[in-house]
């Protein structure tokens, strides 16, 4: 090799060490008491708005987990996923993985204003939305963790980053391993959070070709999932069913007992048998349901880190629908806008 061309390969690894430190300097800077000389009833808000909203649609705790997920698998936790289509501006609502599934933007509107009530233009939307999926899996009986705190929000969106990044229900366990570690995450990892699973529906459109095609399905279950879901695309597309047949309500360890049994719903669930090491993941999590919930836990800290937006960078949106007026003041534009959250 050159000296010119080692020069450059040099430059080059430099480069991408300062960005990896950059990137954990801003995930390091993240602290659960960010808030708590600021906003001392975040914590009670966010239960309290979050349990109304499962109370009256269990799904829901399911669907702000989701959106969690959503929002940090594309360009980190920035709140992106909550931006609003516009005539000049382009959101990730209407990717492909998110268009007529992604739900629970109300329960975060109402969210954000009770807390521009009790203190104006001081919690982000990303941290809200990483406080909501966490108080939506406690609801439906999961496990806790800590939420660091001190995302700030995006005024950016990528939807071909949506289109691309977010995890595909057809994807076999290679397909699955290589979308979770350009994330960042192992194997392993990729098992522990597809138990998020064990909560929430799906639509159709995302286990046709499973129900249809595959042979790794209990044949009962099939048929009666075919019911509701004709083989002709087009029909019945958003027609849903349970990930988790046992207890679809309920945050267990059930969605791998199911595997087990040829029980799961999308053709990338039932893929983690398909290797030795995975099954046994698998089995273990069958076993240990406290094992399930530690290794959950801990991953989802992991994922809620993902490429945080700190210090002065982004913003504090105050609709976490759009971006903030650049000119106006952020107590001005709550001020003229009251409670414009709830609008929606």
């Amino acid at each position: 090799m050159s000296s010119s061309s080692s020069s450059c390969a040099g430059f080059i690894a430099r480069i991408l060490v300062f960005l990896l430190v950059i990137e954990a300097g801003n995930a390091a800077s993240l602290s659960p008491d960010f808030y708590a000389s600021t906003c001392p009833k975040l914590h009670s808000i966010v239960r309290h708005k979050v349990r109304k909203a499962v109370q009256q649609d269990p799904r829901m705790g399911a669907s702000l987990l989701r959106l969690h997920f959503h929002d940090c698998f594309v360009n980190g936790c920035d709140a992106s996923v909550l931006l609003d289509d516009t005539p000049t501006f382009t959101g990730e609502k209407t990717a492909l993985p998110n268009l007529n599934s992604l739900r629970g933007f109300e329960v975060i509107d109402d969210i954000k204003a009770k807390l521009e009530r009790s203190c104006r233009g001081v919690v982000s939307c990303a941290d809200i939305t990483a406080l909501a999926a966490l108080n939506g899996v406690l609801e439906l009986g999961g496990p806790n963790w800590t939420v660091a705190l001190g995302r700030r929000d995006t005024t950016t969106a990528n939807i071909t980053a949506a289109n691309n990044d977010l995890p595909p229900a057809f994807l076999n366990l290679t397909g699955l391993i290589s979308a979770f570690s350009r994330k960042g995450f192992t194997a392993r990892e990729l098992v522990t959070l597809s138990g998020a699973h064990t909560i929430g529906l799906a639509r159709c459109i995302t286990f046709r070709d499973r129900i249809y095609n595959d042979t790794d399905i209990n044949p009962q279950y099939a048929a009666s999932l075919r019911a509701a879901c004709p083989r002709i695309s087009g029909n019945g597309d958003n027609n849903l069913a349970p990930f988790d047949v046992t207890s679809p309500t309920v945050f267990d360890n059930a969605y791998y007992q199911n595997l087990m049994r040829q029980l799961g719903l999308l053709h990338s669930d039932q893929q983690l048998l398909s290797s030795s090491s995975t099954q046994s993941q698998v089995q273990n999590y069958i076993n240990n349901t406290r094992a399930f919930f530690n290794d959950f836990a801990a991953a989802m800290v992991k994922m809620s880190r993902l490429d945080p937006i700190t210090g002065t960078e982004g913003q504090i949106r105050i609709n976490c629908r759009r971006v903030n007026p650049s000119s106006v003041n952020v107590k001005e534009v709550v001020e003229e806008q009251g409670d414009t959250a709830m609008s929606y």
